[in-house]
């Protein structure tokens, strides 16, 4: 593992643990030439997944490697300012992961992501299940919003 302080190629592992999740393990590394110590972590990968995005007006779809970084950062941004912790996103993101690569296809429609995203932010918290349909089902107006908020707000009170 490559230092991120001096770039050196050699580290040792001082302490490996399971998270809280028990989905990736985490290691207390230390390198052999700086000696600065750093923290990585290892997660199993079931098969390697292509993204499938549509194509917009007719154009080609794009093909491209499953990237759980990037789906984190865009629930996170969902998230923001919201009373939702790093360890609830880091499940939703693990859990999203587990279903894609379960799920025994070796492509997956963005499409498909989406709407495990917006089943796991709707039970998780409305604004950030809001944030992220307004940017997923493209809001242009307001009124978008009202009347999704609106709906929203109906499974709610139906529920509570």
């Amino acid at each position: 593992m490559r230092c991120p302080f001096c770039a050196h190629d050699d580290s040792q592992v001082k302490d490996s643990r399971p998270t809280e999740d028990s989905t990736s393990i985490r290691r207390r590394r230390q390198c052999s030439k700086c000696g600065a110590r750093f923290t990585t972590f290892e997660r199993v990968q079931l098969r390697e997944v292509t993204v499938v995005k549509s194509g917009a007006n007719g154009k080609e779809a794009r093909r491209e490697a499953f990237d759980r970084s990037k789906l984190e950062q865009s629930i996170s941004l969902a998230c923001r300012k919201r009373d939702v912790g790093q360890e609830q996103i880091d499940q939703l993101v693990s859990g999203i992961q587990r279903q894609v690569e379960t799920a025994g296809e070796a492509e997956i429609p963005s499409k498909r992501i989406g709407e495990l995203v917006m089943d796991g932010l709707r039970q998780l918290d409305s604004v950030a299940y809001i944030r992220f349909a307004s940017v997923y089902r493209d809001f242009s107006e307001a009124r978008d919003f009202e009347e999704f908020a609106s709906t929203v707000q109906e499974a709610a009170n139906e529920q509570g």
